[in-house]
């Protein structure tokens, strides 16, 4: 008997989203009688105390699932259903053992960071230590990018680790606005879901971004303007977390195959483009101003659609729709040549001039002298 993959897909997918619903709601009420409040101070952009905690679901629900999917093929075992074992732990491929210990365990270890920033602020420098020990963590536990040049252990360690933090820190700065982050995290997921091999050990990588999809989606429910509740950085740093690793795990381009282009190993880049955008942009700003570069401000990507006019929803709305129209490019990646390849990289670097070309038009009144 064999268990049909997109069934199974469909069915993690859908019970992740439920039971992210349902903790996201149990999460706020929580946070209410708690009083685990964001309150509306300096920079922050919402105008009511909104409980915190969102995070707590999301990162529960893909912990529950995961967890108990192994469980299943641990009772499937002890109940002689050797068939039902071999099909779910055959979704493990290559990322059994070592490595999705190293993946649960890390992820673990970015959200209690994320909790304690939650409760009692952390230092930025603090914070970014913490967010470096996990990523050593993680390749302690055998996850490098191992990238044509960047083979040796030393160099795909330094770029694992700079990967790690940069995106856990990009994904941190993106939850400025209701709904953003959240939208940002689905869309990303849904690219790598659609870009990664075909091949069988593939499989766990899919069901894991399905998983990670539901538990978000369920969140975005509360999350969505005007959001009930806020995921917090345990929730932030943790979606962070888990769409860089996944990048590190999922396979995008096979050499031996001889078909698209070594180019398409950029594909998690085009995922996260929004984010990234965003997180280099706003140091380009401070730094150009002379501020610190760990200053937090209004000056993020949805901060400047606001200053141009938009509504915050609206802002959201184009920031979205700019990732998926990016994320769509990110997906054709493996299935092109190089010169597909090139020509899909130079339309997704013209869709972000051309929203430097606005925001600078809007800065400067208009363009006029």
């Amino acid at each position: 008997m064999r268990i049909n993959d997109y069934a199974v897909y469909a069915l993690m997918l859908g019970a992740s989203t439920i039971l992210s619903l349902g903790l996201t709601e149990a999460a706020r009420r929580l946070a209410l009688r708690w009083n685990l409040l964001d309150h509306p101070i300096g920079r922050k952009a919402h105008n009511a105390p909104t409980p915190l905690m969102g995070g707590v679901a999301i990162f529960c629900t893909f912990y529950f699932m995961v967890l108990g999917y192994f469980s299943i093929a641990f009772f499937s075992h002890a109940l002689g259903m050797r068939h039902v074992e071999q099909d779910l732990l055959g979704f493990l491929g290559n990322y059994g053992g070592r490595k999705m210990t190293g993946i649960l365990l890390g992820g673990l270890m970015i959200f209690a960071l994320g909790v304690v920033d939650d409760l009692h602020v952390l230092k930025p420098k603090m914070k970014l230590l913490g967010q470096v020990v996990t990523a050593g963590t993680v390749v302690a536990f055998g996850m490098r990018a191992k990238m044509f040049i960047f083979n040796d252990p030393w160099s795909s360690s330094i770029v694992t680790m700079l990967w790690l933090v940069l995106i856990i820190n990009s994904m941190n700065l993106l939850d400025n606005m209701d709904g953003l982050s959240a939208g940002v995290s689905i869309i990303a997921a849904a690219t790598y879901f659609l870009c990664v091999q075909p091949m069988e050990d593939e499989r766990m990588v899919r069901l894991l971004l399905l998983i990670f999809a539901g538990a978000v989606a369920g969140f975005l429910w509360h999350n969505r303007p005007p959001a009930r509740i806020f995921m917090g950085d345990c929730g932030a740093m943790f979606n962070g977390y888990f769409l860089a690793t996944m990048a590190l795990v999922g396979t995008f381009h096979v050499e031996a195959t001889h078909t698209g282009s070594r180019i398409a190993v950029a594909a998690p880049l085009l995922a996260l483009s929004v984010p990234l955008f965003d997180t280099f942009s706003v140091i380009y700003i401070r730094w150009r101003n002379g501020d610190s570069i760990f200053l937090g401000d209004k000056r993020h990507f949805s901060h400047r659609l606001v200053a141009l006019g938009m509504s915050k929803p609206l802002a959201v709305g184009f920031i979205l729709l700019v990732g998926a129209l990016v994320g769509m490019n990110g997906a054709l990646l493996p299935k092109l040549d190089t010169w597909g390849t090139l020509i899909v990289l130079t339309q997704t670097g013209g869709i972000f001039m051309l929203i430097v070309l606005l925001m600078w038009v809007g800065r400067n009144g208009g363009g006029r002298p």
